[in-house]
């Protein structure tokens, strides 16, 4: 019988302290600064991008671990330093795993390398599929796709929201109806090559946190890419499409299955931040002096942070099992990959809170960064899929029945 183990093995160790080495030394340094600014921290992307953690070899490489461990460890780590520039780096490959989730070979050579550009210029690329009026209900979208024969080009419009790295990205992965009375099933990914005319982001978007990742709405404008753009080619979508008309069960489609390549990332991106302002509110509670003793040593102190520390052990067991299953095509028949996106993203949300609340007036500073972790943490019980979505997802995967 094999040996079970929850240990890691060499290589992810070393993956984790050499992540971990650079959000300390160069994210943690500049996150006060690029938080204020509220601007896209090109040259830590730069430095990212100079020392191989930004890049499609990186993504690449900790796709291929067969445990699906090293990309949750490499965000975690990322993350601790901070969410926002994190985010930065990070945001490109939402991008990278729509095209490598539903493009063909051919398109992964050609764009996947163009959504991070050079070590000297690098770029970042957007996926963008939330929309103003469609929200979670992704079948409600109402970006349009319509193919030009004459032309052999797609013609897209429509608006998107909240997109990251919008207007500012080479490449933006887009995902459009090409047949709405099919709703969500009728829909397909498509690359916007970089410099496509009607393409426009004509308002950055202030947020309440992730202030280092910029965040824009997209408008397509009679938008027109060429045929080999539509992610994993004409036909396997008329073939798709053929299928959902004919009544027969979906095999995914576009949004969702990039979701379903992230969700457990996410959670440990969430980790990340949660763990940060654990780890401070701890150092902190131990210097900190009341009534001539250390307030750890008040038991309210001390339990709230065993409890911070259960709940962040018990969320990063989800994403590692979800990121498991994910790599080595376990179904999700109990929706794990939502388990783990809804349970890191709560507890990050809760320990950041209870960081602040144990620094006292000090949380509530600049001065300490418990505030910024805050801010950063609410987020991830909204983006990718609200809390209330994850939570149909589950109810739905374990009743079998479709829950409204």
């Amino acid at each position: 019988m094999a040996e079970f183990s929850l240990d890691l093995n060499e290589e992810q160790r070393d993956l984790r302290d050499w992540v971990h080495g650079f959000a300390a030394e160069v994210v943690r340094p500049a996150a006060a600064e690029w938080d204020e600014r509220e601007d896209t921290p090109w040259p830590v992307i730069q430095e990212a991008a100079k020392v191989g953690l930004y890049g499609f070899e990186f993504l690449a490489t900790c796709w291929a671990d067969p445990t699906g461990l090293s990309l949750p460890i490499a965000s975690e780590e990322l993350f601790w330093g901070d969410a926002g520039i994190g985010l930065s780096i990070f945001g490109t490959s939402l991008a990278v795993a729509a095209i490598y989730g539903a493009g063909t070979p051919d398109q992964m050579v050609e764009w996947v390398p163009q959504c991070f550009g050079d070590i000297d210029s690098p770029t970042v690329a957007a996926f963008c599929t939330s929309e103003p009026e469609a929200g979670s209900d992704v079948g409600a979208m109402r970006t349009r796709a319509v193919y030009d024969e004459a032309t052999d080009e797609w013609v897209l419009t429509g608006q998107k929201a909240y997109a990251t790295n919008g207007g500012i990205a080479g490449v933006h992965v887009v995902t459009a109806s090409v047949d709405p009375t099919l709703g969500s099933r009728g829909q397909a990914a498509f690359v916007v090559p970089p410099g496509t005319p009607g393409l426009t982001a004509t308002r950055k978007l202030r947020k309440l946190g992730l202030r280092a990742s910029h965040t824009a709405d997209v408008f397509l404008d009679g938008v027109r890419v060429p045929g080999r753009c539509l992610l994993g080619g004409r036909d396997a979508l008329l073939e798709r499409l053929d299928r959902a008309r004919s009544g027969q069960r979906a095999t995914g489609q576009a949004a969702m299955r990039t979701f379903e390549l992230s969700r457990p990332t996410v959670g440990a991106q969430a980790l990340g931040v949660a763990r940060a302002a654990y780890e401070y509110a701890l150092d902190y509670a131990k210097d900190r002096v009341q009534f001539g003793r250390p307030i750890i040593e008040n038991q309210a102190v001390a339990f709230a942070l065993a409890d911070m520390r259960t709940e962040i052990d018990a969320a990063r067991l989800l994403v590692w099992r979800a990121s498991w299953m994910g790599r080595n095509n376990r179904p999700f028949t109990a929706g794990e990959g939502s388990m783990s996106k809804l349970k890191a993203g709560e507890v990050a949300v809760s320990v950041t809170e209870k960081a602040v609340q144990l620094l006292g007036g000090a949380g509530f500073l600049r001065d300490h960064p418990v505030e910024r972790w805050y801010r950063d943490a609410k987020i991830y019980t909204i983006f990718e899929g609200t809390s209330e979505i994850q939570r149909l997802v589950i109810s739905r995967a374990i009743s079998g029945m479709q829950i409204r």
